[in-house]
């Protein structure tokens, strides 16, 4: 919370910023007169230790845009000097999300994130979790000849994010598990023996990886969740399909947080829960295979 100043350590304040400003961007009081359109007398009495009066709204705006400072932090209004535009710019990225599988800023902002809890709501599937065979099944379109070489490359790069340190905490829409299982939807086409083969991958990874790796299932009719990963405590990253948009101020990460903490809290099935529910739908395709 900011302090509450009187008029005249706020003006006293004002001067220092604005003294502190002048000097940073070497603008002289000659300079910043003719700049904002006043005397030069004008900005030698708001530099003047005796001057116990704040400008009025029109002079510190001007100020404010010459100097690419804020008019708030001019006022002691806040104690960052970073315009608005540019405090957006630095807390809030759009980047490009590629068609691949070796993801570069992905896996840079989970060696970022190293050692945190890292909470993950994946658009289908997490990709750190699937077989060589639906990675080939679902990239072979957009990568062509370089999908083996692209796929082995992903593999040491995801051994590496889970001998990281990081706990991972994944949410994933029951729909998408059962989808997967009755060979519907988006795995429309994909063989029967590649969805056993990933239902039964999870279960293991789940089996051999547990706590450190948490699989919860909630139910989308109930609480739905746009694909979201969440880097510890200074980054959250939105993934919208062509582009991530990623978030680093306190506010928006704690608030993609509490949203992910909400999907654990309403899941239909726990952590604990999972395991059965993955290896009756094992059981599930088994069947499809062996009809009676």
């Amino acid at each position: 919370m900011m302090e509450i100043l009187d008029k005249r350590d706020r003006a006293e304040l004002f001067r220092t910023r604005l003294a502190t400003a002048m000097d940073a961007g070497d603008v002289t009081q000659s300079a910043l007169a003719r700049a904002i359109g006043v005397d030069r007398s004008t900005v030698s009495q708001l530099l003047k230790q005796e001057t116990a009066r704040l400008p009025n709204a029109q002079v510190v705006g001007e100020c404010a845009r010459v100097l690419g400072v804020s008019a708030d932090w001019l006022l002691g209004l806040t104690d960052r000097p970073e315009l608005a535009a540019d405090l957006m710019a630095s807390t809030l990225t759009f980047t490009e999300a590629p068609r691949a599988l070796v993801d570069e800023q992905i896996f840079e902002w989970h060696r970022e994130a190293a050692g945190y809890k890292i909470r993950h709501v994946p658009a289908g599937l997490p990709d750190m979790l699937k077989t060589r065979e639906l990675l080939e099944w679902e990239y072979t379109p957009h990568l062509g000849r370089t999908t083996a070489q692209a796929i082995g490359a992903s593999e040491d790069r995801l051994s590496w994010m889970r001998g990281a340190g990081s706990d991972y905490e994944i949410a994933v829409p029951l729909h998408e598990l059962h989808a997967m299982a009755e060979g519907c939807g988006y795995y429309v086409s994909l063989p029967t023996e590649i969805r056993r083969a990933q239902l039964a991958r999870l279960l293991e990874l789940h089996d051999q990886l547990y706590p450190t790796l948490r699989l919860y299932a909630f139910d989308a009719r109930k609480l739905y969740s746009a694909p979201v990963t969440i880097f510890g405590p200074k980054l959250a990253v939105i993934y919208l399909g062509r582009n991530y948009l990623a978030f680093r101020d306190r506010e928006r990460v704690q608030a993609i947080t509490l949203h992910f903490d909400g999907l654990v809290r309403e899941a239909e099935l726990s952590s604990r829960e999972m395991p059965e529910l993955l290896q009756s739908l094992v059981d599930a395709v088994k069947e499809q295979d062996n009809p009676r």
